[in-house]
């Protein structure tokens, strides 16, 4: 068989696509269903939507033999997660208008509107763009939403690192006009000459690839999560550099031991003026050797894992025609979000606020859409997104600072990181009822469970101490999982897979601990553990290195090792 004959589906799709366009236009335009062909379905990624239906409809639907009930997911591209108030107020008028009333802040800064039907799509886009936003790239096998730490001490520092995801984002952007031909309607350029991407090629990348920025000592974007990071290494208050991250990634598949959430590589340092380069030739250097065959082995971390970080180096260095410097020291301490008020260096407020689950949307106890509405208003900084889900009110001039907090009163946001540090160090993914991927619940039903174990931690004396958990529906690892303290991993209606001992600041794997665990007995489980680790742990310990120490689960050392050392009490019979 033949080389071109064992390409995976996808890649022929793309092959044939004509750069991205494919038949969406037409399907876009037909009225008589709300979906669109599968490998429409495929091609509408590269253009930031997903196709999907509302599974808690979809039984009544069958039964009267209605069509599923179809709506778009449509994730914004927005590097750095820097809003505008302008930006912020017209999309909370097209979540208002054309989507379920709220706005989604996802895991990579980028805001997620759900339940746009199909008549509506190409208007949306067309309203985003009129406040400079758009959905290019924002999904597919592409470069996606390039992520940056949020950090309210480090405005300047902050500033050159949105400023370098804004370079990077838009230097590796598809360069065909399929997304402004389909969605705004602009005339297809005529030329005699074949239009070539020139970074992607006709078949883009193997998979999707993901980029972050961080500075140290916070670890927010978790860089090990990511097919490419770069860590700031600052001196005199001034960013002189990158150590390079790569291989990172948090997707597996149920059962299938050759898939397993990896580590990123820390390579080598780079400056800031060769930190596009190096960002453009790890792209290029994936879509000539990453897995076109086989899907579930084709992101960065595999093609580095079936051939060595040694080899990725020096196939690096031949690409940028140079070769990266040697790593410098760094420290992560947390990757978790500094919530309440900030003032930085120049005399500006920030307020880091808690948006549980990312869910902008009203509730009694909550009016957080409203009280936002009301605070882009009048505000002269910005939002910013963070990679955990939350949301900063940034660079609030001294004077405004009070009127800011006046608002927020009156909405009962100003208090509302005023939990239990477990909460606040929680994530989860969308999950059902819109995920078609979804094998349980997360982001319905973590603030549940949270709840439950509230109980043990206030009893535990544990409030105020931080341990990252997170849940997601299924082992895609969207909300990053595979790095937390406790984890739960969709495995079907109402049951987990429970994951213990990842790294506080995200530096290491966690183990599984107990598969096939029913959600209402995570509290049960849990406790005894979480006992213990109040009563015996050594100063300063975190939860995920105690329960190594106390022996509930092994060590990870790496993607590879993640399904090795399981203790047989954690595998039903």
């Amino acid at each position: 068989m033949s080389e071109e004959q064992r390409l995976s589906a996808n890649e022929y799709l793309k092959i044939e696509s004509n750069y991205l366009r494919g038949t969406l236009a037409e399907e876009l335009a037909d009225s008589s269903t709300g979906g669109i062909t599968e490998g429409s379905g495929q091609m509408v990624k590269f253009h930031g939507c997903y196709v999907q239906d509302d599974r808690d409809l979809r039984a009544n639907r069958r039964k009267h033999k209605l069509e599923k009930a179809y709506s778009f997911l449509m994730r914004v591209r927005l590097p750095g997660g820097v809003v505008s108030p302008k930006q912020w107020l017209h999309m909370d008028w097209i979540s208002e208008n054309f989507a379920n009333n709220t706005l989604k802040l996802t895991t990579r800064q980028a805001f997620q509107l759900h339940g746009v039907i199909k008549s509506q799509l190409k208007r949306t886009v067309q309203e985003m763009d009129k406040v400079a936003l758009d959905c290019i790239a924002a999904c597919g096998d592409v470069n996606r939403n390039v992520m940056v730490n949020p950090n309210p001490h480090l405005s300047t520092q902050h500033a050159d690192a949105v400023k370098l995801a804004t370079e990077i984002s838009e230097h590796l952007l598809p360069q065909g006009g399929a997304y402004h031909e389909i969605f705004l309607d602009q005339e297809k350029v005529i030329s005699s000459e074949e239009v070539v991407e020139p970074i992607y090629g006709k078949t883009y990348l193997p998979r999707k690839f993901k980029i972050a920025i961080v500075i140290p000592p916070s670890n927010d974007c978790d860089i090990h999560a990511n097919d490419l990071s770069f860590i700031a290494i600052v001196e005199d208050e001034k960013i002189v550099g990158y150590n390079i991250a790569v291989g990172g990634g948090m997707g597996m598949t149920h059962g299938v031991e050759n898939t397993f959430p990896r580590l990123a590589d820390i390579i080598g340092f780079c400056t800031p003026e060769q930190v596009v380069d190096v960002a453009e030739k790890v792209v290029l250097v994936q879509r000539d050797n990453g897995n076109r065959c086989d899907r579930k082995q084709s992101r960065l971390k595999y093609t580095i894992e079936s051939r060595s970080t040694a080899w990725f180096t020096e196939t690096l260095n031949e690409y940028l025609g140079y070769e990266i410097a040697p790593v410098r020291p760094y420290e992560f301490t947390t990757n978790g979000d500094n919530f309440g008020w900030h003032e930085d260096e120049t005399g500006n407020w920030h307020l880091n606020l808690f948006i549980e689950g990312g869910r902008v949307v009203d509730s009694p106890a909550f009016p957080v859409k409203t009280g936002l509405r009301e605070i882009a208003k009048v505000l002269k900084g910005e939002f910013r997104l963070t990679a955990n889900q939350n949301l900063a009110i940034s660079n609030i001039p001294a004077v405004q600072k009070a009127e800011i907090e006046a608002i927020l009163e009156k909405y009962k946001i100003l208090k509302s990181h005023e939990r239990s540090a477990l909460r606040l160090y929680s994530i989860a993914c969308v999950s059902l009822p819109t995920c078609g991927l979804a094998l349980a619940e997360a982001e319905r039903y973590l603030p549940v469970l949270v709840t439950d174990l509230e109980e043990v931690v206030e009893a535990c004396g544990l409030r105020h101490d931080a341990i990252t958990i997170r849940m997601t529906g299924c082992p895609n690892g969207c909300g990053r999982p595979f790095l937390s303290e406790i984890a739960f991993v969709g495995r079907g209606p109402g049951r987990y897979n429970l994951y213990l001992g990842g790294g506080h600041a995200g530096q290491r794997l966690n183990k599984l601990y107990r598969q096939d665990i029913l959600g209402v007995d995570a509290k049960e489980i849990l406790k005894p553990i979480i006992e213990d680790y109040a009563k015996n742990r050594e100063d300063g310990e975190r939860f995920g290195d105690f329960v190594i120490r106390a022996g509930y689960v092994a060590a990870t050392v790496n993607g590879p090792d993640f399904h090795k050392n399981i203790k047989p009490e954690a595998i039903p019979s």
